[in-house]
């Protein structure tokens, strides 16, 4: 194992203090050595990070004074001049599918025998960040990585790997989320330098003897200030650690409108990093309403009408395709979230349906590959990318002559608000939440994979409409009370499905849902909102 080089440890070095609880075998992945790795990045870059969420806010509230966002007049030569990435590792250069999940043990086993080009291990949108989950996690990373993962089921059934398996990535948490098990002088360590740290720590010698190397998603970032910092915490790892330049991999999210307008920009701030941009799109939708919600001009109709096919969604999607293959990055689409239902076969054909339209869709855009949340799914998905993709990738479609504008990208779709949109938000929320709450952070719910961007734009909704006084297809106002109602109303249908296992956690949901749809500020996330019930 690579030992910390002491000419990178800053001077006014602070001991991590761990408060979790130190579990039979914690000791392996928690120890001096990773640490003080993690300690350093946080005592490096930590300031850093504080400004940056600084500059959200006040980017926040000059949105608020209806400045709308738009493309940067100071960064204009960076989208105008002729300049590439760096070139992709080998097993990152197909990605037609790729699969994402937690950490848990079971399910990354599964999701890395899909059959998909890359599996995206997940501790953000699909993991609820419990202590103990956080560092099983990296103990199945690390076994991944070393070929030993194995599990074996109450039934019996033992899981082990299959000699061809998926491309690991790992999507650390974001830049706002803290790991409150972990202090430096009294003060919670940002959780994505913990994940980030603890994963590359432990397994990039293996990984690089594998012919592979320590790959990443990067989640939530906002601009390409954001994508700098990122990319002076890969150079200074690669420095500590002794490893190539540019040996750190990453795909950037494209989830937050803001970042829509500096795509160009992200990519040039990481461009010896970087291999691919993913468009997320509920997430995206989240921010969308979170920057600009307060507008009445930017007033969503009910979620279901937001498909792909709308405007502002399709602009986005077109303008990624564009950005990244002129600068020689993939782009990589969106989920497709159904999970099976065998009993049910016509239930089950229309949702392929909806799979494989989904997915022409975007592979006709000129993406390279999308994700898919469930292992059935990925012959399905593979076959709609192979049927229409002639080589590897898409690079060749360049979209040239196209331009997309600032309204093109913020252009409102219309349509009705109803009450069976408001109870459909209230429900998918409620029911996530108390899975969160009990560890889960990836749940089905009615046939669809469901993560915390499902609640992030459900409670979106639900606060803007309040907070607008919207107009009800059937001529009311929405209000609180009408939300209450309804949310008691959803939290005593749960209580009767779950009868036969009574769950507390409903009426800590519903209080934590009441807060995120109510309150006159809009809450800025709901993990953070949240993560003070966990353990």
């Amino acid at each position: 194992m690579a030992k910390l080089n002491s000419q990178h440890v800053p001077s006014e070095f602070q001991q991590l203090d761990i408060l979790g609880p130190l579990d039979l075998g914690f000791e392996t992945v928690l120890t001096k050595d990773a640490m003080n790795f993690v300690g350093t990045l946080v005592t490096i870059f930590e300031q850093r990070r504080r400004e940056l969420l600084e500059r959200r806010l006040r980017i926040s509230e000059k949105i608020g004074r209806s400045v709308l966002p738009s493309f940067l007049s100071e960064t204009e030569n960076v989208r105008r001049d002729s300049w590439k990435i760096g070139p992709p590792p080998s097993d990152l250069t197909l990605r037609r599918v790729e699969i994402t999940g937690p950490v848990d043990r079971k399910m990354m086993i599964n999701a890395l025998n899909s059959g998909a080009d890359v599996y995206m291990a997940d501790f953000e949108d699909s993991h609820s960040p419990t202590w103990r989950g956080t560092i099983q996690g990296q103990f199945n990373l690390r076994d991944a990585v070393n070929r030993s993962i194995e599990h074996t089921s109450l039934e019996g059934k033992t899981y082990r790997l299959n000699k061809n398996v998926a491309t690991l990535c790992v999507r650390p948490r974001g830049l706002h989320l803290p790991e409150k098990h972990v202090l430096m002088e009294g003060e919670a360590i940002p959780a994505a330098f913990f994940d980030f740290g603890l994963y590359l720590y432990h397994n990039h010698k293996k990984l690089r003897e594998q012919g592979t190397g320590p790959y990443y998603y990067l989640p939530k970032l906002e601009n390409h200030l954001e994508a700098r910092l990122w990319n002076d915490v890969f150079d200074m790892s690669e420095q500590i650690l002794g490893l190539p330049a540019n040996s750190i991999k990453c795909t950037v999210l494209i989830e937050n409108i803001l970042a829509a307008f500096e795509m160009d920009e992200i990519l040039h701030e990481l461009q010896g990093h970087i291999t691919a941009l993913n468009f997320g799109r509920w997430d995206y939708i989240f921010s969308f309403i979170k920057k600009l919600g307060w507008n009445p001009d930017f007033l969503l109709p009910d979620r279901a009408l937001l498909a792909m096919t709308t405007h502002f969604l399709t602009s986005c999607a077109l303008l990624l395709v564009q950005t990244c293959h002129k600068r020689g990055a993939y782009a990589i689409g969106g989920m497709a979230a159904n999970v099976p239902t065998r009993n049910d076969p016509k239930a089950q054909k229309l949702a392929m349906d909806k799979v494989i339209a989904d997915k022409t869709r975007e592979v006709e855009q000129g993406f390279d590959g999308a994700w898919v949340a469930h292992p059935d799914l990925v012959p399905v998905v593979m076959k709609v990318f192979n049927d229409h993709m002639t080589g590897p990738n898409q690079l060749d479609v360049k979209h040239e002559g196209m331009r997309i504008t600032s309204r093109d990208l913020l252009h409102v779709p219309k349509g009705p608000i109803t009450e069976a949109g408001i109870r459909a938000n209230i429900s998918v929320s409620l029911r996530y939440l108390s899975s969160w709450l009990n560890g889960n952070g990836c749940v089905a719910i009615k046939n669809l994979m469901e993560d915390a961007a499902t609640v992030e734009i459900c409670r979106a909704q639900l606060w803007q409409w309040i907070r607008n006084d919207a107009l009800l297809e059937d001529g009311r106002r929405f209000s609180p009370e009408i939300f209450r109602t309804i949310l008691n109303s959803e939290i005593e249908q749960a209580r009767l499905e779950n009868a036969r296992r009574p769950d507390n956690s409903l009426d800590t949901a519903g209080i934590i849902l009441d807060q995120l749809a109510t309150d006159r500020q809009f809450p800025d996330f709901m993990t953070l909102l949240a993560y003070d019930r966990l353990e």
